[in-house]
């Protein structure tokens, strides 16, 4: 048995922490729960380390997720969450956005983070999936580990992996089965971009009108933690004239960003008598058939985390 003496378990455990907190995160849903899980699990893995059995340059991986896996399955059954059989993404409160910055903080043994595999759409439903079925269909899709490795790290039977990935994907096919054909599963288009830029300047010329021609008819708009889901471009004329309107909110200045692999955008206001835009909020949109077909709305909480400016100045002339 080679001995995980403190150097390697240093060496390993920094090698892998990247990919173990984005797989606690696709686990989780929440990146502030999946980075506490992470330094939880690689606390049990060093308390551990002697009791590691394998070859320290290719089997420690395996046992880092074992651990962050069970991990992540005690959080869940501790928080008793679940959605509704609807599984969008209003039902998931608990659902954070992940700057593109920290996606892409892979070694260049570890593959690309895929952006199929973090959109917000994903992470609502397999929320929707009991919780080893999910760690089954992470482990095996999204991870790459065969059957056996997955029933070893999930202590169960190749069986029991077999019937539960089974499910998993169905549960997973007939939810997704109405997304986009244009929609890109690799990085953000130039046309998503464009597009982004439109909202932008919609947005802060506050003109409601300009807004709306760039959302579907079908549009579906979130604003987690809160509940309630706007469907339709009706419904989100509204709230965006509200919203749009200065002597109601403000002055509007936005900064694009990117988060979960797709188009986003830091929303800070400047109401009447104040000298700088504060932080408000940050949309993430879902582009399908050249139109916003998808906007999840988030607090000021996450701009830390994308490292953005605690205000921005009010420009000259």
């Amino acid at each position: 048995m080679s001995v995980l003496d403190e150097a390697r378990f240093a060496a390993a455990s920094e090698q892998h922490r990247h990919e173990l907190r984005v797989h606690g995160y696709r686990m989780l849903g929440s990146i502030e729960q999946a980075e506490d899980a992470v330094q939880e699990a690689l606390l049990k893995a060093w308390r551990a380390r002697d009791s590691f059995e394998g070859d320290p340059s290719a089997g420690v991986r395996a046992w880092l997720y074992r651990i962050l896996t069970t991990t992540c399955l005690d959080v869940l059954r501790a928080a008793g969450r679940r959605p509704t059989a609807a599984g969008t993404i209003d039902e998931v409160s608990w659902l954070q956005p992940v700057p593109d910055a920290m996606l892409d903080q892979t070694s260049p043994e570890q593959s690309v983070v895929r952006r199929e595999t973090v959109e917000l759409a994903y992470l609502a439903v397999i929320q929707l999936l009991p919780a080893r079925q999910r760690a089954a269909l992470l482990l095996r899709d999204v991870e790459g580990y065969s059957a056996q490795e997955t029933a070893e790290i999930l202590g169960v039977s190749v069986p029991a992996v077999t019937s539960a990935l089974q499910r998993a994907r169905a549960t997973i096919a007939a939810r997704t089965a109405a997304r986009d054909a244009d929609w890109s599963p690799t990085e953000i288009t130039d046309g998503e971009r464009r597009l982004l830029e439109a909202f932008i300047a919609a947005h802060e010329a506050q003109d409601p009108a300009a807004g709306l021609a760039l959302i579907r008819e079908d549009v579906r708009v979130a604003m987690p933690p809160n509940p309630g889901l706007f469907v339709g471009r009706d419904a989100v004329a509204g709230f965006m004239a509200q919203a749009f309107d200065r002597t109601i909110f403000g002055e509007w200045r936005l900064l694009p960003i990117a988060a979960n692999r797709m188009p986003a955008a830091a929303s800070y206001l400047r109401r009447e008598g104040e000298s700088v835009f504060t932080p408000f909020k940050i949309d993430v949109l879902r582009i399908g058939g050249g139109l916003i077909a998808e906007m999840t709305t988030f607090d000021a909480s996450h701009f830390r985390r994308f490292g953005l400016p605690e205000s921005l100045p009010v420009q000259e002339g």
